[in-house]
């Protein structure tokens, strides 16, 4: 099982402490590394009624399960060790009271709480919100992804009805009038003339004809019309925020 470095446990302070059936034992107070490789050795942990009680548990075979820290000791074992009041440092003379009673096998040395001002590296920065990765930050923003969908806008259909509307026409018609022609009696016409009695009464007629307008429709094909489409493109303004990150220097 490889050991947990101090970048593996850092995000776990305030977190919880599981024994080895994994129970809550309780929070994680501090988090104590050897003075010389730097590596986590103890976490300092609140247990009893509102975490009043603070106990020193190893680190030796712990892991790292659900954003919690689970050592390989049972609950009774933590609550029964020995009560060494909390300091920046823990002298080999207290470890070495703290490995007996947990059973470790281990060469007792100086060791400092997490956040003494020598506790870690500071060489390449750490990560404070989380499991540090490298020595640098990324900086994500959003972008527009803009694009078009198909939908149905509107039915459009031909429909035929019938209007009535009035039509007028100026149309010629002819008639005949009667119109009386008078000639006198010549050598020409003189047989014609006296043919008949010298006297008597007659009468002559004559039929005077006249056009008369008749009216009659017949249907006209005048057009054909159907229905047929083209694709108009309209340009349309996309108005919206996007979120983006930004880094600044907090220097203390």
């Amino acid at each position: 099982m490889a050991q947990l470095t101090f970048d593996d446990v850092r995000p776990l302070i305030d977190g919880d402490l599981l024994d080895a059936n994994g129970k809550k034992v309780g929070k994680i107070e501090d988090i104590y590394l050897d003075n010389d490789t730097q590596e986590p050795e103890w976490a300092l942990v609140h247990t009893g009624l509102l975490g009043r009680k603070l106990h020193y548990v190893p680190l030796t075979g712990a892991t790292v399960a659900d954003g919690s820290l689970q050592t390989a000791y049972a609950e009774d074992q933590i609550k029964d060790a020995p009560n060494i009041e909390p300091d920046k440092e823990l002298s080999p003379e207290e470890e070495a009271e703290l490995y007996q009673h947990y059973g470790v096998d281990a060469e007792p040395r100086v060791l400092q709480a997490s956040d003494a001002p020598t506790a870690a590296p500071t060489d390449t920065g750490h990560d404070t919100s989380g499991p540090t990765t490298d020595s640098a930050m990324t900086r994500s923003e959003e972008e527009l992804q803009v694009g078009t969908v198909r939908r149905p806008s509107s039915l459009v259909r031909l429909r035929k009805y019938i209007v009535t509307e009035n039509v007028q026409m100026t149309v010629p018609v002819q008639r005949e009038e009667v119109r009386i022609e008078r000639e006198p009696v010549t050598e020409a016409n003189l047989d014609a003339a006296t043919t008949g009695p010298e006297l008597s009464e007659e009468e002559h007629e004559l039929t005077l004809m006249e056009e008369q307008i008749v009216v009659d429709k017949q249907v006209v094909p005048k057009e054909r019309v159907r229905l047929d489409k083209t694709t108009m493109t309209d340009e349309e303004l996309v108005s919206e925020q996007v979120r983006k990150e930004q880094i600044d220097l907090d220097q203390e």
